[in-house]
């Protein structure tokens, strides 16, 4: 998998990175994530994410059916975003080769 460069990336200081994303409660994989700058996961923009089965307004884990956030529209750039709740999820870093 390729990382996506584009002026969202450049405006964050061209620093990315893949994740992982896991369900904290079973530790189900839910998606690939591109995760653009420093900082926690307060949101997943739609167009970072990948691998997944998401359809629908709610992200929520396939195995325990925990919700991890809701779809939204983030204001300041107006695109598509799932806003993720604290502690709802575990990642971790994909080394890319």
């Amino acid at each position: 998998m390729k990382l996506i460069q584009d002026k969202y990336r450049k405006a964050r200081g061209g620093y990315s990175r893949l994740l992982e994303i896991s369900c904290s409660s079973c530790h189900k994989f839910i998606c690939n994530y591109q995760k653009d700058g420093p900082g926690i996961i307060k949101r997943m923009y739609v167009d970072r994410i990948s691998n997944a089965d998401i359809n629908g307004k709610i992200l929520a884990c396939p195995n325990c059916k925990n919700v991890i956030g809701s779809l939204g529209i983030y204001e300041k750039e107006q695109r598509p975003a799932y806003n993720v709740k604290l502690g709802s999820i575990s990642k971790t870093i994909i080394k890319l080769s």
